[in-house]
C-alpha cells in the first residue's frame, strides 16, 4: 500500500515550509530513513525522511513551493503501484466538491421557519445573483470608498483569501456570507500559504497546480514573476554603467524581508540611545581571559563581554515587567519569566535563537546556552522550538564598530536592545580625584575631565505599549547594572 509523505510540522509556530531541494527523483528507490528533500522555515533548514521503504511514485510539489504543514508532498510505494489513484484519493479528501459546497451554502441560508416554497424562492433568487468570476474578485460592493459587507462575510472572506470587489446579494448590494460561499464553490481552493499571500495583496491565477487544482504560492509567484519581466532566477543585463545582476526575492530572504516590513508597519517604533561605563566590564573580561586554564578545570565556558551583557539584561529586565511583554492585536501579554532572544548572523540570514528562563540562569549557564544556540544556527541544525517564543531580544553590532543604530522590533515583542561598540568618552573628575591629581599626569585635570570607555545601547520600543519615560528608566537601570557589573556578579 502506498505511503503518503506529508510536510512535517517543524515546531508549534510553523504553518508552512518551503521545499528547498529534492534529493531524489520520481522512480528512485528509497529506505525509510532516506532524506528525500530539504525544507526550510524562516528560521532553519531540515531534512525530511521518506518514512517508508519503496520507490518515489510521485512528487506532488516541486522545489520552491511553500507547502502548509501536514499536507502531502510525495507518494512512496511499490514498483508498478498506481500513484494516480493515490493522488486522486488525496484530492478527494482535501477538496470538497463544488456541488456539496453549493448545497451547504444553500442549506445554511434557509431560515428554519421558511416554507418549502419560500426556500425554493430563496434558491432561485440566489442563483440569479450568482456571479461567474474566476479571480474571486466578485464580492465587494462599493458605496463611495467603503465596502458594504456583513461581519460574518468579512471574517469568512479573510479566512478563505477572498478579494471582494463587486456587489453582493444582500440588501442594497451588501455582501453576505452566502456570496462568499458561492464564490468558493465556483473557484479552486487555495492552500493556507496562498490565502495568507492573498490577504497581503497578491494576485490570484485562474487555476492552480496543487493537489485537486488548489492554488499554491508557486502559482501566485509565477504571476508576480511575469509582471516583473519573467525574472525567476539570478539574471544579468549589460548597461552603459556596467553589468546589472537581478535576483528575485524568494525563500528565506523574502520571509525575512516581509517580517521586517510587517514589524515596521504594525508597530510605532521609537529608539532611545544611552551609554554605560565599560571599565568594570573590561576589567572582568580581562580577569576571566587571564584565568583560562583555571576556567577549563572548572568546566566553565569562555565568558565574553556579550555574555556579561546578557546576564546584566537577565537581572535588570524583571524589575521592569512592561518591557518583557507581547502586543497581539489589542491585548498586552506580560511575562513572569524572561525568554531572551539573541540575534545571530548566519550564512542563511538573521536568526534569533532563544535562551529560555534566562532570569533563572547563572552567568555560566547563559554563556553556555548562547554558544550552543549560535553554533546550531550557524550549522543549520537549530530546532524550530529553539527559535520561537522569545519575550525580549538583544542584538549586538558592537564588534563591527557600530556606535549607534535603530534595531527593528522582533514582533510581537514590545522592545529590543541594540548593543553598540565601546568608545572613549569624557567624564568629569570628582573633587577627590582633582585634589589627588598632579599636573604631570595625562588625565586632563586642568580641564576637569578624564576619559573612560563607554559601551553604547540603542533601545527600540513599541510606543503603542511602552512610553518614552518608562523605557528610559529601564535603560538607565541597565546602564547602572553594567557600570557595576562586578557587584552584580558578587551578589550572585
Amino acid at each position: 500500500m502506498a505511503h503518503v509523505l506529508i510536510m512535517p510540522r517543524q515546531g508549534n509556530t510553523v504553518e508552512s515550509c518551503i521545499i528547498q531541494e529534492w534529493k531524489v527523483q520520481e522512480n528512485d528507490t528509497v529506505k525509510a530513513d532516506t532524506a528525500v528533500c530539504i525544507v526550510e522555515t524562516d528560521k532553519a533548514t531540515f531534512d525530511v525522511s521518506a518514512g517508508a521503504d519503496g520507490i518515489i511514485l510521485k512528487i506532488l510539489h516541486p522545489a520552491g513551493d511553500d507547502v502548509p504543514v501536514l499536507q502531502p508532498i510525495a507518494v512512496i510505494g511499490a514498483p508498478g503501484e498506481d500513484a494516480a489513484a493515490v493522488v486522486t484519493a488525496i484530492a478527494a479528501l482535501e477538496t470538497p466538491s463544488k456541488e456539496a459546497s453549493r448545497q451547504d451554502a444553500e442549506t445554511q441560508n434557509i431560515p428554519p421557519n421558511s416554507s418549502r416554497r419560500g426556500a425554493e424562492t430563496q434558491r432561485e433568487e440566489k442563483k440569479s445573483h450568482e456571479l461567474d468570476n474566476k479571480n474571486l474578485g466578485v464580492l465587494a460592493p462599493l458605496r463611495g470608498d467603503k465596502q458594504i459587507i456583513s461581519p460574518r462575510a468579512k471574517n469568512l472572506a479573510a479566512k478563505e483569501g477572498i478579494l471582494p470587489t463587486a456587489p453582493g446579494t444582500g440588501p442594497g448590494g451588501r455582501v453576505i456570507e452566502r456570496d462568499i460561499k458561492t464564490a468558493l464553490a465556483n473557484h479552486p481552493q487555495l492552500t493556507a500559504a496562498a490565502k495568507a499571500a492573498v490577504a497581503a495583496g497578491a494576485k490570484l491565477p485562474d487555476a492552480g497546480t496543487g493537489i485537486g487544482g488548489r492554488i499554491t504560492v508557486a502559482d501566485m509567484s509565477a504571476i508576480a514573476d511575469a509582471a516583473a519581466g519573467g525574472i525567476t532566477s539570478a539574471d544579468t543585463e549589460s548597461t552603459a554603467g556596467g553589468t546589472v545582476t537581478k535576483t528575485p526575492l524568494r525563500g528565506i530572504r523574502k520571509i525575512i524581508a516581509d517580517r521586517m516590513l510587517g514589524s515596521l508597519a504594525e508597530s510605532a517604533q521609537f529608539t532611545l540611545n544611552a551609554s554605560a561605563s565599560a571599565v568594570k566590564l573590561q576589567e572582568i573580561r580581562s580577569q576571566i581571559k587571564n584565568q583560562t586554564d583555571f576556567a577549563k578545570k572548572l568546566g566553565s565556558p569562555k565568558i565574553t563581554i556579550n555574555d556579561l551583557l546578557l546576564f546584566a539584561v537577565s537581572r535588570t529586565l524583571p524589575r521592569f515587567p512592561y518591557m518583557n511583554a507581547h502586543k497581539t492585536g489589542d491585548t498586552i501579554r506580560t511575562f513572569e519569566r524572561l525568554h531572551l532572544a539573541v540575534a545571530v548572523d548566519t550564512p542563511r540570514g538573521l536568526m534569533v535563537p532563544v535562551i529560555r528562563n534566562a532570569n533563572l540562569l547563572s552567568l555560566t549557564q547563559i554563556s553556555s546556552e548562547a554558544k550552543r544556540l549560535a553554533k546550531a544556527c550557524q550549522e543549520g541544525s537549530a530546532k524550530p522550538d529553539e527559535l520561537s517564543g522569545s519575550t525580549f531580544t538583544v542584538t549586538n553590532l558592537g564588534s563591527l564598530g557600530i556606535t549607534s543604530f535603530t534595531p527593528v522590533l522582533n514582533t510581537p515583542e514590545v522592545a529590543i536592545l541594540g548593543v553598540c561598540g565601546i568608545e572613549m568618552k569624557p567624564v568629569a573628575l570628582t573633587e577627590a580625584e582633582s585634589n589627588k591629581c598632579c599636573c604631570d599626569c595625562d588625565c586632563n585635570c586642568n580641564n576637569g575631565v578624564r576619559f573612560e570607555p563607554h559601551i553604547g545601547f540603542s533601545l527600540t520600543i513599541n510606543h503603542q505599549v511602552v512610553d518614552g519615560a518608562p523605557a528610559a528608566k529601564f535603560l538607565k537601570a541597565l546602564s547602572e547594572t553594567v557600570a557595576y557589573i562586578d557587584i552584580l556578579l558578587a551578589a550572585g
